[in-house]
């Protein structure tokens, strides 16, 4: 579900960040920024612009010089496009002090006016990493999600398939752990899934028969990622006769799971006795990552094939 986010706590994050101070507009501080696609598309931040408003305008040395070069009929024209269509915020960047007009507006439509010492360009990029964290859809997937060979590995599969000691037995050999049971994931690029755990189960896996256990607790903080890319997903199902019928005995049973618009390969393993899950997986995110260099053991056996059986055919 994509998220919003007040003036009030927009500031609260770049007082922290960037020193900021609120100069005018205090009325505003319920003022919401939301993402583009649930404000008309209107850009969330950038410098100032009047043509295609952002929700904040960031205005630096550049952007004051050319307002005050306006003439008045047209700086009467700018500023009613600036205060009345879709700016949410005004940020006043490289300690540059507002002009009295802009105070004076901002005070009667409770815009909200802010300050900071640091250069434009720099306090756009804050902004983009705070609403990259706040604005980003976000799902929440049941599983446990772990860094397994340096790769964010989500396992899923039903209840009491054995999720929580197979990622017991993946931490003990030296995986990480980062959110068991309900880990959250947030699309913050076009093509990047970045999963968290919800912050009343951090640390924490529940696992039958031993309760609840405190992963840093029991093996250290480097037993703990706070935060990874998901880059494959693990399926667990039970082994039974249809799966066996289906089964793809050369490239295995692989498919692809859509998060949030994002497809993420998925492979599935069967469970079944005497099976050790955590060396498969193992094997799994490493032939995955063969995969993705471009190397495919399938692909490596058929064409062996081809070549002796080329070798054996006579010349005709």
């Amino acid at each position: 579900m994509a998220q919003q986010m007040t003036a009030a706590e927009l500031f609260e994050e770049l007082e922290r960040r960037l020193a900021c101070t609120w100069l005018a507009g205090s009325r505003g501080r319920d003022r919401p920024l939301r993402p583009p696609h649930l404000s008309d598309n209107t850009a969330l931040l950038g410098h100032l612009n009047l043509i295609h408003p952002n929700q904040v305008q960031v205005l630096g040395s550049t952007e004051v010089r050319y307002l005050q070069g306006l003439r008045k009929n047209s700086r009467e024209d700018a500023l009613e496009r600036l205060f009345h269509s879709g700016t949410q915020v005004i940020l006043m960047a490289e300690g540059l002090e507002p002009p009295e007009d802009f105070v004076e507006r901002a005070e009667v439509e409770g815009l909200p006016i802010w300050q900071t010492a640091v250069s434009s360009y720099d306090a756009i990029a804050m902004l983009r990493h705070v609403f990259t964290n706040r604005l980003a859809e976000k799902t929440v997937v049941h599983g446990v999600f772990l860094e397994v060979l340096g790769i964010g590995l989500l396992i899923t599969g039903e209840s009491r398939v054995g999720k929580s000691e197979l990622a017991l037995e993946l931490i003990t050999r030296g995986h990480r752990l980062v959110a068991d049971d309900s880990p959250q994931f947030a699309r913050i690029a076009p093509d990047i899934l970045n999963g968290t755990a919800p912050p009343i189960l951090q640390d924490l896996l529940e696992v039958r028969g031993l309760g609840v256990l405190n992963i840093r607790a029991m093996y250290g903080d480097n037993a703990i990622k706070m935060n990874k890319y998901l880059r494959l997903v693990i399926h667990l199902a039970d082994f039974d006769a249809q799966y066996a019928r289906n089964e793809d005995r050369l490239q295995g049973n692989l498919s692809v799971r859509e998060i949030l618009g994002i497809a993420v390969p998925q492979i599935t393993l069967p469970v079944a006795p005497g099976r050790n899950l955590a060396v498969l997986v193992e094997a799994a995110v490493r032939n995955h990552l063969l995969r993705s260099s471009g190397y495919n053991a399938a692909d490596d056996l058929i064409a062996r094939q081809e070549r002796q059986i080329a070798e054996q055919t006579p010349d005709t």
